[in-house]
């Protein structure tokens, strides 16, 4: 009976260090757990979801969304720990009212999440789908990689280009940034800015809008690059009364409608627009000018308006539209010493390169302004209704405007390489030299034009930043880690999503001032 009796002890005793044990194990695996969700919903990893199917931390029903996004912006910009709200895909975002951003704050979305403007949607001008927090104004602001989609045609009662459904709008600004978006069939603006600062648009692609894909207004420190625009009513990138701008690897088309690729617009002495740089962009088949450079007004100091830089650009067949007297190239007045270096020119037409006046509204103040064309390639340019006879040099402000021309080289113009302009240095090329220049890429680097001949976007149109995956098989620790961090994911955004509903947040409406679109 005793050794039986010890036994049992000795069995007691085994079944509690067991279970010690496998306590001990559980307040582990609960600390663990707990110090995981702590350690991502610090500032840098925080992120609140918007869904459409339960699975969000705010969840929309494809009518209103607006609602709930605002509600999420709201958080965030109430709650520090938090920098991003994320829409989830496949869905369609409905908003019947603008959505609001704050500072510091990312707005983004899987590739295959969809802002959209409701149908017949009574909205006054001006009103934009996104825009500002604060009407005094707000910094450091990131909208990337969703779709906005301006749901132009069930929305056919308003006119375009006349600041109707602004797809965003900002004033008042820092530090903006707007990229892999895909934005389409609009009445407005895609992104307008005005009195803004350090604005970057890039790895955007902007398909048919209903006024300029990227307008900006009295600001300065502007960068687009690695855009694909196809042009509607009016230009893909414009400034007015801007500086320090660089426009780069943008490819900008058009299907027989809208304005200028690039238009460059100054009014009066308020503002100086002496640091422009345009490079390395494709302007294809524009339905007006590639480029269009307009100073005009009341008198102005050229000191306020000069040294644009145009380099390295490849236009082709820019200026379709029969009745634009602004087809063409290059066409350009009041600015003084525009330096137009390395380009190639194909098959534009009516000029390649102009001083022209579009209108009486667009008369430069004052004379003796002048543009240095060097160094590029202007091939096979046509003839246009409206805009000229085909020439690579045409000047229509010969009192008021001269070119300097140094060492381009020349082919195929039907209307001949000049008219009002004249060169000592430039190169018509013999039949030889023409066929190299029909050709497409680099030739041998000592060919005196070869920097032209590369000239065009010099990166890759990536619109979406994801990487693709592969189809190789995982290992097993990037399959744990993957199938981890979806586990963690999950555990983190049950408990978000408890502390966000024990809330209540506003939404939040803000009036803008009105700014005139034309």
């Amino acid at each position: 009976m005793y050794w039986g009796f010890k036994m049992s002890g000795k069995r007691l005793m085994y079944k509690w260090g067991n279970r010690k044990k496998l306590l001990f194990l559980c307040i582990i695996f609960i600390v663990l757990i707990v110090s995981i969700i702590f350690i991502l919903s610090k500032p840098s990893n925080t992120t609140i979801y918007v869904a459409t199917n339960g699975s969000g931390d705010f969840n929309c029903d494809g009518s209103d969304d607006q609602i709930e996004i605002n509600k999420a912006l709201a958080y965030v910009a109430e709650n520090p720990k938090f920098t991003t709200v994320h829409l989830e895909g496949p869905n369609t975002y409905v908003i019947s009212d603008s959505i609001y951003i704050g500072n510091e704050t990312i707005l983004e979305g899987d590739s295959t999440a969809v802002i959209k403007l409701e149908d017949k949607a009574d909205w006054p001008l001006e009103k934009p789908m996104i825009t500002q927090m604060d009407s005094a104004g707000n910094h450091d602001i990131n909208i990337k990689g969703f779709e906005i989609d301006g749901n132009h045609d069930k929305n056919n009662g308003k006119s375009r280009g006349k600041g109707y459904h602004n797809l965003i709008y900002f004033l008042n600004c820092e530090n903006i940034q707007v990229h892999s978006v895909y934005m389409h069939d609009s009445h407005g603006d895609g992104l307008k800015v005005v009195k803004c600062s350090g604005v970057k648009f890039y790895n955007n692609r902007a398909y048919k809008l209903g006024h300029d894909v990227l307008y900006v207004i009295y600001s300065s420190n502007i960068e687009a690059w690695n855009n694909k625009i196809t042009c509607r009513t009016n230009s893909g990138l414009r400034i007015y009364n801007t500086n320090h701008v660089k426009f780069y690897n943008n490819k900008i088309d058009s299907n027989g409608e809208g304005g200028a690729g690039i238009e460059i617009q100054k009014i009066g002495q308020s503002t100086a627009m002496n640091d422009i740089e345009i490079y390395n962009n494709l302007l294809y088949e524009t339905n007006a000018a590639g480029i269009w450079i307009t100073g005009y007004g009341p008198r102005y100091s050229k000191d306020s308006a000069k040294d644009i830089l145009i380099h390295h650009n490849k236009f082709y067949k820019a200026g379709t539209s029969k009745g634009a007297n602004w087809a063409g190239g290059i066409v350009l007045n009041g600015f003084q010493n525009t330096v137009i270096e390395n380009n190639k020119f194909d098959g534009c037409y009516g000029a390649a390169i102009a001083h022209k006046q579009v209108s009486d509204e667009f008369s430069a103040p004052g004379s003796g302004y002048t543009t240095v064309v060097r160094n590029n390639i202007i091939i096979n340019t046509q003839s246009s209704p409206a805009a000229g006879e085909g020439y690579a040099i045409y000047n229509q402000l010969k009192n008021t405007h001269s070119f300097i021309l140094e060492n381009n080289c020349l082919s195929g113009n039907v209307g001949g390489n000049y008219m009002g302009a004249y060169s000592t240095s430039d190169v018509k090329a013999d039949s030889e030299l023409a066929a190299k220049l029909n050709t497409n890429g680099s030739l041998d680097k000592d060919f005196p034009w070869n920097e032209a001949m590369c000239a065009g976007p010099q990166m890759s149109y990536e619109i979406n930043e994801s990487v693709v995956q592969t189809e190789q098989e995982e290992g097993f620790a990037t399959s744990f880690k993957r199938v981890f961090s979806e586990f963690i994911r999950t555990l983190k955004r049950f408990f978000l999503s408890l502390s966000i509903q024990s809330e209540k947040v506003d939404n939040l409406k803000t009036a803008l001032p009105l700014i005139a679109s034309d």
